[in-house]
């Protein structure tokens, strides 16, 4: 092994509205202190309940991914996994994120954009 992982970074506009969309969905403390990372209006972090710590990274000019386009890819993703997928949608969608594809019915996840535009997926335990 190489290396650790310390946190998954995102770029957006706005560090404090990605950071709180995110702890609505996984829980966890938003600016846990940390000697690892300065806080401040360009970055954000939410340390989660299971130990994953995600950042967020203001970019001035911010551009969405816009998926599936090729053209500007998701450049990642998170699945969440959810035990139910219809409240979990619910629930998310409460929270600011956009459904991308919610599938034909037959399938255990479907994909969201964050309030930033970052796909996500949630998944059927």
């Amino acid at each position: 092994m190489i290396a650790k992982l310390q946190c998954v970074v995102l770029d957006c506009a706005d560090v404090v509205e990605l950071s709180r969309f995110y702890q609505s969905l996984l829980g966890g403390l938003v600016n846990q202190p940390d000697p690892r990372w300065s806080l401040g209006e360009d970055w954000a972090t939410l340390h989660t309940d299971g130990g994953l710590v995600l950042a967020f990274q203001r970019t001035e000019d911010h551009r969405p991914p816009r998926w599936p386009d090729p053209a500007r890819p998701q450049q990642f993703h998170l699945d969440l996994g959810v035990e139910d997928l219809e409240r979990a949608q619910e629930d998310v969608l409460d929270q600011g994120a956009m459904l991308l594809d919610g599938g034909d019915g037959e399938r255990s996840w479907r994909v969201f954009a964050d309030p930033a535009g970052h796909p996500f997926c949630l998944v059927q335990d």
